[in-house]
């Protein structure tokens, strides 16, 4: 376990009860989510990679894209 997890542990155990149990359930369910991601990203074939790419080739030539500047501006 990391340094940085066996802080939060620490911290979440001077929780009560209830606390402790909602945020279990939300890193429960953060966990299944990055599972169905990552079985999915490794299911994904040569055919659907194709695909998205050419999706995204028709938005940039369709000019349906944003600048990353625009994306992640220096006012947030």
């Amino acid at each position: 376990m990391t340094e940085l997890l066996r802080y939060v542990v620490a911290e979440i155990e001077n929780l009560t009860e209830e606390e402790q149990n909602a945020i279990a359930s939300r890193l429960l369910a953060e966990l299944e989510n990055e599972r169905k991601w990552k079985s999915r990203f490794e299911a994904t074939n040569e055919r659907q990679w194709n695909a998205l790419a050419e999706m995204v080739r028709q938005d940039i030539a369709a000019g349906n894209i944003n600048s990353i500047d625009d994306v992640f501006s220096s006012e947030q």
